[in-house]
């Protein structure tokens, strides 16, 4: 954090002003690890079994955080007796289906509930037509109800006593019991008194008056079991009562000021604004048919239609009306996965000839970056928006692919065009940053000579395919010619008011601007580009524009920006207070029940219904938001209740499980299955995998690499390695080795390394240091080589690209890459030029013995 995101490490370097311990984990010593009060090396790609063993430290000790436990969390309900658990099959859940690689839901069900409905929407059925389509909605459903809400359980089975052998808490006691001290040091290479440490820290300064906070980043995301990474996380943080409450919870660093925005209001391919998932094309016939198989009878997630309704009218006004679904036939369907990876597939195999990149630069910054350019050379035409000439504008005349030959300028086909981007001073707009916190800038000058905001040329592109397409009278033309698609302008350049978009995402009403997402309706009456940002202009102001001081309001601040939804600060608030409304601690008070005046009230917004009081209980039959009793703090869940145990959302299993990276040299020590067994396999000749654990060929690939930031410079470089101070402060790309490990291989410092797996070998200047150290894993030691993966050919400093390395093996629920832990040879010397460079590559694929099906096994 103190490398990546400085400013806002200014907090946590205030908290330890005033007595928090803070605790770094990382693979490196950086300059967090340099002002934490413990730092602990940790082999990359072990955390699951890190937090894994605080999780069973937190059950064998008794430090779970009880009433907390018991009244917000699924620990006491029961499990079908169907339910088979990793300990019961060796690493793997009930519900496999090995020949196709996905799990069915079925036996992850609750006792005496409804039938479990996953995330997608599809409930289970034998034929064969049916699984294929789940299938393919599996494949291609991310991050749908982002809150974990797809599910409906009215009276399950529980057990307050939590002794019920299928009770969940029994069930999470089991499966981590395994996950010892003895065995994360064995696996994670992290000592026994340091870990002994780690877990005294956490459990102390949690519970009933104290609250403890996890931080993650990209470390935690890019790899197979990403997902699970951060769910494993949430299971110890709502055992220890630090979900919901200030100083607790879980927060996410994120690669860009605006990524959390960028969700929001999607780049992602399988979602609509405020993380309604995207319709099948077979499953989603209608309005009726999506609301029925996406919403959920409790919670707000049973909003679904008036969600989606509303923002069907934001989008195409007055065209959609009640008799034709609101225009719900114009949206895209998916048929499955449309990952930029599935993307790179289709141009590759010429099904994608056409393609925009906004600010992305996949020609260095994205795993397998080699794969990347080669579809990129099958396109018929490509447009790049950059502040800069970034490798992806340019790899048809310099790219690595020129230089050994497989590629020739003269035989590409694709058209490239490069439309100059303005910096963010030159355009007003917001960035949401992982705090969900909205804030306004404006623009400072206006862009120069062809430079054009993202906003202006997405408007004008508009604009002109309508008129090319006024006089169509094809049906397949008409979700284009019905868009809202005017906008006022302002400056010389006819740039769309930002402000007057941010108004269309906040959405009107008969009366005007609207100021909370319960205001929205189903009938058409209401508009709102994302329900969650529903009051971000309440009363026609721009509420993220606002900056009252902090000293001149209270410690919440909610005067500065505004976070959605209802500008509330901390989500689950309601799980400040105990059961009956009051807080958990005096000193920890943020939100509670005010009997006199009978309303939730306190520092923050509450994050539930406002009236609703703690006493109350839903009636038989109840649906909706009325289903919602008054000690239910996880609104957004159809039970109300934080999920320990997961019985529907995820597609690799109910409770976290450490499975091995796709390419590791070890075996798992935990159970015989290697790796998760339904990660996203891309099978292609320029993706081979390599041999991983004990199979024969992987001590041709003896190390761990994992890649990082730094904070001289910004994701893919081409907002970094073109600014010539940055550049001298990193001048050169370089690789992070531990002195033993130069030792072993002959590495001098400041001199060359050829790092090299079966993608593709780069080269790098070496840095021999103690930041990076030997562990001991598995009875052996392992040397990690650090890799900053900003570099490419392109900028003052110039250098290969680590994505270069990695592979394409995916985590199932969000398609993410795995580059945070991939195995890698080292040695010393520059890697060879032309052709030598496919043929070192090959030496080592033979030596390896790998094949096409290396590394898909189950």
């Amino acid at each position: 954090m103190a490398e990546c995101h400085p400013v806002g490490f200014q907090w946590v370097m205030e908290a330890k002003a005033r007595g928090a311990k803070v605790i770094h984990v990382d693979p490196r010593f950086t300059r967090t690890s340099a002002v934490s009060d413990l730092y602990l090396p940790i082999r990359a790609g072990a955390d699951i079994a890190f937090v894994g063993g605080l999780i069973n430290h937190v059950l064998s000790s008794g430090s779970f955080f009880k009433d907390y436990v018991l009244a917000y969390t699924n620990a006491a309900t029961i499990l079908t007796e169907d339910y088979a658990d990793t300990e019961d099959l060796d690493g793997v859940f009930s519900g496999l289906n090995r020949e196709h690689r996905y799990y069915d839901f079925d036996t992850w069900c609750y006792q005496g509930g409804e039938e479990v409905k996953p995330a997608s929407g599809e409930h289970q059925d034998p034929d064969a037509q049916q699984r294929t389509r789940r299938r393919l909605r599996q494949a291609g459903r991310g991050e749908a109800h982002g809150c974990g809400g797809a599910a409906a359980y009215p009276t399950p089975d529980t057990d307050d006593t939590l002794q019920h052998e299928r009770c969940v808490f029994q069930v999470l006691k089991r499966h981590f019991a395994r996950y010892t001290p003895e065995m994360v040091e064995q696996v994670c290479g992290v000592p026994r008194d340091l870990f002994a440490q780690v877990c005294e820290l956490v459990t102390a300064n949690s519970g009933r008056d104290r609250t403890t906070a996890f931080v993650y980043s990209l470390g935690w995301t890019q790899h197979t079991v990403g997902v699970q990474y951060i769910r494993t996380a949430a299971i110890l943080q709502a055992l220890l009562g630090n979900m919901g409450r200030p100083g607790g919870g879980i927060l996410a660093l994120r690669g860009h000021a605006s990524i959390q925005g960028s969700t929001d209001i999607p780049t992602l391919f399988d979602l609509l604004p405020g993380y309604l998932p995207m319709p099948f094309a077979d499953g989603n016939e209608d309005l009726d048919a999506y609301v029925q198989a996406e919403s959920v009878p409790r919670g707000f997630w049973a909003n679904t239609r008036e969600y989606l309704v509303s923002l069907l009218k934001a989008w195409w006004g007055d065209a959609a009306t009640a008799e034709n679904d609101f225009c719900y036939d114009y949206l895209p369907r998916l048929t499955g996965s449309h990952s930029t990876y599935d993307t790179v597939l289709a141009q590759l195999d010429g099904t994608c000839t056409g393609y925009f990149l906004f600010g992305q630069n996949p020609a260095v910054g994205s795993a397998n970056a080699r794969m990347q350019r080669l579809g990129m050379a099958k396109l018929d035409w490509l447009v790049v928006r950059d502040m800069v000439m970034i490798e992806s504008a340019t790899w048809w005349k310099d790219g690595p692919e020129i230089e050994t030959g497989e590629l020739k300028t003269e035989d590409i086909g694709t058209e490239v065009f490069f439309m100059p981007a303005a910096a963010h001073t030159e355009k007003a707009g917001s960035f949401t940053n992982t705090q969900r916190l909205l804030q306004w800038h404006y623009q400072a000058v206006e862009p120069a000579g062809d430079v054009r905001s993202d906003l202006w040329f997405t408007y004008h592109l508009g604009r002109r395919i309508r008129a090319k397409l006024s006089a169509s009278a094809d049906e397949a033309d008409r979700p284009v010619l019905d868009l809202t698609w005017d906008y006022p302008t302002t400056g010389t350049q006819a740039d769309p008011d930002a402000d007057a978009v941010l108004a269309e995402i906040n959405g009107r009403g008969p009366d005007g601007p609207l100021s909370s997402y319960t205001q929205l309706t189903d009938d058409g009456a209401t508009t709102c580009g994302c329900w969650i940002y529903c009051g971000v202009r309440a009363g026609g102001v721009n509420q993220a524009a606002r900056r009252t001081p902090w000293r001149q309001q209270d410690w919440v601040a909610p005067d500065w920006g505004w976070a959605w939804p209802a500008n509330r600060r901390v989500l689950y608030n309601r799980a400040s207070a105990d059961p009956d409304g009051k807080p958990w601690s005096e000193r920890k008070a943020l939100v509670w029940w005010d009997e006199e005046h009978r309303r939730w009230t306190g520092a923050d917004v509450p994050d539930f219904v406002a009236d609703r009081p703690p006493d109350y209980r839903p009636p038989a039959g109840a649906t909706g938001v009325d289903a919602i009793s008054g000690a239910d703090s996880f609104i957004m869940q159809a039970d109300g209740k934080a999920w320990l145990f997961a019985p529907a959302g995820l597609a690799d299993g109910p409770l976290p499980t450490h499975y091995e990276p796709q390419e590791s040299p070890f075996r798992n020590l935990l159970y015989s299955q290697q790796h998760n067994p339904v990660r996203q396999i891309i099978r292609h000749r320029e993706n081979r995998y390599q041999p991983s654990g004990n199979q024969p060929g992987s001590e041709v690939f003896p190390y761990v690499t994992t890649t990082y930031r730094l904070t001289e410079h910004h994701t893919a470089g081409g907002m970094s390695r073109f600014l010539p101070y940055l550049s001298e402060l990193q001048p050169a790309f370089f690789c992070e080795v531990s002195p033993q490990l130069a030792a072993e291989r002959a590495l001098e410092h400041l001199g060359w390394a050829t790092i090299i797996t079966a993608r593709n070998a780069i080269e790098a200047r070496v840095l021999v240091t103690e930041r990076i150290r030997p562990l001991n894993v598995q009875g052996r030691t392992l040397h990690q080589v650090g890799l900053p993966w900003h570099w490419g050919p392109n900028g003052y400093t110039a250098g290969d690209a680590a994505n270069e390395l990695a592979h394409l093996a995916l985590d199932p629920n969000v398609h993410i890459q795995e580059v945070k832990a991939m195995a890698c040879d080292i040695r010393p010397g520059r890697r060879p030029r032309g052709a030598g460079l496919r043929d070192l590559v090959q030496e080592y694929q033979q030596r390896a013995g790998i094949t096409d099906e290396t590394g898909t096994e189950m």
